[in-house]
């Protein structure tokens, strides 16, 4: 029978510097899927790969005295190097510097001026060199890059656009009519709300204000942007060209899942939408737009000193512990945490005291009450046959969890399963039964169910942790390893033989290794404090800050008071918003719906506490785009003399919606 074929691909990473442990998300999880949709049969297509043009390359290359080609030839093989130390199975580890991709971007470009999706304008506005994006002034805060904070540049150049506003209405009614295609369902609502609905722009694609980047071959001035250079990799990576497309394009592109970071969204369900609508080609079956890792609850950043690389962690737990860490702690929607403490907590806890161990002892016993020869079960009780249904339902539901792209909760299947079978260990007491000849028949039963749940384990473990599935079944000697195999218990042959060998996952001294780990992170941080200049914002004291007297405002009538619409709104979710110091991200109930909200109080409030909470909304402010997004309102907070700010608090009985006066 003919394999179906499966695509699978994730965001490129930004080859302008060695990516940390949040950045390797995205592969681990696409290779977790790709393994799984291997074993069940897929014909799979697995592409990762590197985006390596742009101004920010072009001046980290300047500025290392190197060409920008170099530059991204070092980064490029050191992101490559990370996704093989982790085991990533990619069929294509594509490059934007790939001769037959600049060829195929070419073609794409060409293809929608000459059809009049793409026209020549002037823009004019601010540009973020490491963000690589355009702000209008109102976006701006303070006068910086609303997503980092940092220095913006005026620009002002001619340039190529991208005809977003003609498919608006085509692509609203696709989102409509696939209610399933952007995962979770909660990002799908924020792009239509926040993005779609107030009105597409027609967007800029090209630059010629650096050359480092993919020419217009009809005008080698400009150099096409990410939005089509980067984002057309899904499918120059199957050998796609507008004048034929390939046998790989022909048979995946079919059926293709992009896995992305939620900060790339917009990207992808709006710019790529529309570039593949224009073009009259397959739009993709899913989009899963999965949380960041956050080092506790702050972004990962690399001038604060708590920045995790993957190698740093392989190299004290290993490939498949990192693995597993990552898998099991992302959630679906709410960003997932990393510490050092974790960590360790997480690898004692669930590999080395639940499946470890379980594993461990099981064979030990085999091998001395039988000699290692596994054996055959006897009549079964009803503790068999709930370890039985248990190892059944942890194969279907780890499945239906990966269709949902709800990984962590497919690992939480397995370690369901392994806690199962340790409790069954504990029910059945084989030392006990090993004591009497009536007891030793028993055994034989006990034993069997316990090797055959621990291959079900093995199995399940492949996806996650590819060398402990590997290294648990070679332990008990079976080559029955196929997932069609747990739909039945009882698949093992009984009279193989196991054997031990050294522990799986050996448990680590907690204490010792966050010693060893926090002295380093402390040194990294006094490092880089010295090098902070005397006059960074860090460095001067709060107290050194004067008040000045705040000015009397205009007086107004009652009338112009009463147009302010001041309403209860309940929070239903808060977030910080990424990239941004100071705002909080807000989805309010207001009585008549949900709204988003962004407000500047970052720095005085976790978002944690805020929700449940009841607070004041100008209900009836005209939207504003703040760092990307679109705030519906704002909060009603008081300034205080320090320079801080305190929400004004409603009492929770005033019901959501109700009209303040």
């Amino acid at each position: 029978m003919e394999k179906k074929p499966y695509l699978i691909t994730t965001a490129i990473a930004y080859a302008s510097k060695k990516p940390h442990i949040g950045n390797t998300y995205d592969v681990v999880c696409a290779d977790a899927i790709a393994r799984l949709r291997r074993m069940q049969g897929y014909d799979v297509f697995f592409l990762t790969g590197t985006d390596e043009h742009g101004q920010k390359i072009e001046e980290l290359a300047r500025a290392a005295g190197i060409s920008p080609k170099q530059h991204v030839d070092n980064i490029s093989s050191e992101i490559k190097a990370t996704c093989d130390m982790l085991g990533v199975s990619y069929s294509r580890f594509i490059r934007t510097t790939d001769s037959d991709h600049e060829r195929a971007v070419q073609g794409i470009f060409n293809r929608l001026y000459q059809q009049g999706d793409i026209y020549r304008s002037q823009y004019e506005g601010w540009y973020c060199v490491p963000c690589e994006s355009f702000y209008t002034e109102t976006q701006l805060v303070d006068g910086k890059c609303p997503d980092c904070g940092r220095e913006v540049v005026k620009a002002k150049e001619e340039a190529y656009f991208l005809r977003l506003s003609k498919y608006q209405k085509q692509l609203e009614e696709f989102l409509d009519n696939n209610p399933d295609f952007i995962q979770p369902e909660s990002r799908k609502k924020e792009m239509l709300n926040n993005f779609i609905k107030p009105g597409l722009q027609d967007l800029c694609i090209t630059r010629s204000s650096f050359k480092w980047g993919i020419p217009v071959d009809f005008d080698p001035d400009n150099v096409i942007y990410v939005w089509i250079d980067a984002l057309s990799n899904y499918i120059t990576g199957l050998g796609y060209s507008v004048d034929g497309s390939s046998e790989a394009y022909s048979r995946y592109w079919q059926n293709c899942v992009h896995v992305i970071g939620k900060d790339i969204l917009r990207f992808h369900s709006i710019y790529w939408i529309v570039e593949l609508m224009a073009l009259g080609l397959t739009l993709p079956k899913r989009i899963f737009a999965h949380p960041w890792l956050l080092f506790g609850k702050d972004k990962m950043s690399k001038s604060v000193g708590n920045v995790i690389y993957a190698d740093e962690l392989v190299s004290r737990f290993g490939v498949d512990a990192t693995r597993y860490y990552l898998l099991s702690e992302m959630p679906f929607t709410n960003d997932g945490s990393i510490t050092y403490e974790a960590v360790i907590d997480r690898y004692n806890t669930d590999l080395a005291n639940t499946i470890g161990n379980l594993v461990s002892r099981t064979v030990a016993m085999v091998i001395k009450y039988f000699g290692g020869a596994v054996p055959s079960p006897g009549t079964k009780t009803e503790l068999d046959l709930e370890l039985e249904k248990a190892a059944v339902d942890a194969a279907e539901s780890m499945q239906a969890h990966f269709d949902a792209f709800k990984l962590s909760d497919a690992c939480g299947d397995v370690i369901a399963l392994a806690r199962r079978a340790n409790k069954y260990i504990d029910e059945t007491e084989p030392w006990v039964l090993a004591k009497t000849e009536e007891g030793r028949v028993r055994l034989e039963t006990v034993l069997y169910q316990l090797i055959e749940a621990i291959r079900f384990i093995g199995i399940l473990l492949e996806p996650f942790m590819p060398d402990t599935s590997r290294k648990i079944l070679d332990g008990i000697n079976t080559d029955l390893r196929c997932i069609d195999s747990l739909k039945a218990f009882g698949g093992y042959t009984a009279g193989e033989s196991v054997r031990q060998s050294e522990p799986l996952f050996a448990r680590i001294d907690s204490k010792k290794l966050l010693e060893e780990l926090n002295a380093e992170m402390e040194k990294l941080k006094k490092e880089l404090d010295e090098k902070k200049p005397s006059n960074s914002p860090e460095a001067n004291s709060p107290e050194d800050a004067q008040t000045p007297e705040e000015p009397s405002l205009p007086e107004i009538d009652i009338d112009e008071l009463m147009r302010i619409e001041l309403r209860a709104a309940k929070v239903v979710e808060c977030e910080k918003l990424k990239g941004s110091k100071k705002l909080l991200r807000f989805i309010l109930d207001d009585g008549r719906g949900t709204r988003q909200v962004l407000s500047g109080i970052a720095r005085w409030y976790s978002p944690e506490e805020l929700i449940g909470k009841t607070v004041v909304l100008a209900a009836n402010l005209k939207p504003a785009r703040l760092a990307g997004e679109v705030s519906q309102g704002m909060l009603i907070c008081s300034d205080m003399p320090d320079g801080s700010a305190k929400i004004v608090f409603l009492d929770d009985s005033v019901p959501a919606g109700t009209r303040l006066r």
